[in-house]
């Protein structure tokens, strides 16, 4: 028998998931649209992933979630481990890149720099506010050109005039992009632009006041269009790596942060919480390995109740598998703490 970890990725946009064996390479992964359901895509996730592995072979140890939806997620798979995006983009970037410096990511609606220093993360901003720089502004603007986004790469690339369209916000991007179509830009100048307006926008608010160095890594879904790509390096002077495997980073490191998890706790030894929410109680794992097919077997479902018991007033989330309460979050005082089986 092989032992392996799951990490799971659940954003906004994408869920994203991975499984690494016992010398942390990566033997399984997947990439699946969110659609509004973090609960639906982390079983459709499993499913995928179950089918990639030899279930008689390989025995997943521990389960690890990050992202937006990371807490749900990680109650939901009994995770070891439940950790935010930066530690976990971190953690995986610096394992597979040891020497890198600076990291660069876009998601679907959210972006984010880390700054690391001797293979420890130092610094770090991310940008939730605004979606002029994320791979959601992107796909709008690709539905308006009616070209497929996947394709805005390869065409950006063949431009020799890209447009200069305003990137500080999407109602001004957008009114731009709409004003050069009217005047007859090139479409692949349009793009180019795009692209461009991509980098300039994480550049002037992500990474304002960060000082990038090399080696820089690019990841999330975006960094897979070689036309941002090209601008960030255009922007910065340097060159700008992008890793086969760089939109499932996150997914990853919280499976290598399991993995560690697991060795500290023992062979066999039911996972726990690690301090940032969401601790397992056992289920779905059977006899000390993850069961892919218990996660279809329970429903879930979140409810949110008003704790009245101090001035507080905390909106706490409360998980159930099968009615029966598994975590629960969102208390800030010892008074609102809402404790299984009660």
């Amino acid at each position: 028998m092989t032992d392996a970890y799951l990490g799971i990725d659940i954003g906004s946009i994408s869920t994203k998931g991975v499984v690494v064996d016992a010398d942390r390479t990566i033997v399984a992964r997947s990439y699946l649209w969110t659609e509004g359901n973090p609960a639906d895509a982390a079983r459709r996730v499993v499913a995928d992933l179950a089918s990639q592995i030899d279930r008689d072979v390989v025995r997943v140890r521990a389960v690890g979630t990050t992202g937006s939806a990371r807490r749900l997620v990680g109650a939901m798979l009994g995770a070891a481990v439940v950790k935010n995006e930066i530690t976990a983009h971190a953690v995986g970037t610096t394992y597979l890149h040891p020497d890198v410096r600076t990291i660069l990511e876009i998601g679907g609606q959210d972006s984010k720099i880390i700054c690391v220093e001797g293979g420890i993360a130092v610094d770090y901003a991310m940008n939730t506010l605004c979606a002029a720089g994320t791979g959601a502004f992107l796909s709008s603007q690709a539905h308006r050109l009616g070209v497929e986004v996947e394709e805005f790469g390869p065409i950006a690339l063949t431009s020799k005039r890209p447009a200069n369209i305003a990137a500080r916000c999407t109602v001004f991007a957008e009114s731009d992009l709409v004003h050069k179509i009217q005047v007859g830009y090139a479409r692949e100048d349009i793009i180019a632009g795009l692209c461009r307006a991509v980098a300039s926008n994480y550049l002037n608010n992500v990474g304002k006041g960060k000082k990038i160095t090399a080696p820089v890594v690019f990841q999330g879904g975006v960094s897979k269009n070689v036309g941002v790509v090209r601008a960030f390096e255009d922007m910065l002077g340097m060159d700008v790596l992008v890793d086969p495997d760089g939109h499932l980073m996150g997914a990853f490191g919280v499976a290598l942060l399991a993995a560690e998890a697991s060795a500290g706790a023992g062979r066999g030894t039911a996972p726990a919480g690690d301090g940032d929410g969401g601790e397992g109680d056992g289920e779905p794992f059977r006899d000390g390995a993850f069961d892919f097919d218990a996660v279809g077997d329970f429903a879930f479902k979140t409810r949110e109740i008003e704790c009245s018991k101090c001035a507080n007033h905390c909106e706490i989330i409360c998980v159930y598998r099968d009615d029966a309460l598994i975590d629960s979050w969102g208390n800030r005082c010892d008074q609102g703490a809402v404790k299984a089986g009660l």
